[in-house]
């Protein structure tokens, strides 16, 4: 049942980036309430694989929707999930391997191979915010796969020549591991989230029985939360017209 969700969570992220944002603004306002905090969250995210003879972290941009799910016991705790769905990943560098192609070989001899691997994350976090608006939160991050490919480029006669190699069928479809994050929850307009967070993947990143190496990545993100003053100010009324006093007719004259 647990993973079914989480495929058909997925599988709605899956729509475009602009739908997301739209929907989140026309429909931000209803997913708030005092217990649960909705927003839309991107930022930068510098990604390497480890135990991968890299020489650089591939940089990124990330964009996705979150939920804050306090407790009714106690609002300090909560769970932090969502989905990330724009969230490159890969490592930059790696050394030229053969194309099995005689002139591409030839062509891109002496370059080098940015790899890039894109998924749908879904992190689930139990978040903790200390009385200074500091968080800390920690917790599994599972990541469907969306694409792959290895970029090859080289510089010939001072011009620079490129290669897209799709490499989906070497990469494992579902990736998961643990992310840990630390932020401050600022106290302007709706309360902007800024996110420090770490990805350590655990399962192996390519199929087969190569080397195991494995995901990594840093995020730096800023959070909005969606339509929650609005939100605020509709309870705000509804609560103000049931504590009104309706008069007997004797006393209104």
């Amino acid at each position: 049942m647990k993973k079914g969700l989480l495929l058909l969570i997925m599988l709605l992220s899956m729509a475009s980036v602009r739908s997301q944002v739209l929907i989140s603004l026309i429909f931000g306002d209803k997913l708030n309430s005092p217990f649960l905090e909705f927003g839309l969250e991107g930022g930068i995210n510098l990604s390497d694989i480890s135990d991968l003879n890299s020489s650089g972290t591939n940089p990124g941009f990330n964009l996705g929707f979150y939920f804050d799910i306090r407790s009714r016991q106690n609002p300090a705790w909560m769970i932090n999930t969502g989905v990330i769905v724009k969230s490159p990943m890969g490592a930059r560098h790696i050394p030229v391997y053969s194309l099995e192609d005689v002139n591409l070989d030839n062509t891109f001899e002496g370059g080098s191979v940015n790899r890039e691997i894109r998924y749908f994350n879904v992190p689930i976090l139990i978040k903790h915010q200390f009385k200074n608006r500091i968080y800390v939160k920690a917790g599994p991050q599972l990541g469907l796969l969306a694409s792959a490919f290895d970029e090859f480029t080289n510089k010939i006669n001072d011009n620079d020549v490129t290669y897209k190699k799709k490499i989906r069928d070497q990469i494992r479809v579902i990736d998961a591991g643990i992310a840990l994050g630390t932020g401050y929850h600022m106290n302007v307009g709706n309360g902007l989230n800024v996110t420090v967070q770490y990805y350590y993947g655990l399962v192996p990143v390519l199929k087969g029985d190569g080397p195991n190496v494995y995901n990594r990545s840093l995020y730096l993100t800023a959070g909005i939360p969606i339509g929650k003053g609005k939100a605020a100010q509709r309870r705000a009324e509804k609560d103000a017209e049931m504590n009104k006093v309706i008069l007997p007719e004797d006393e209104k004259k």
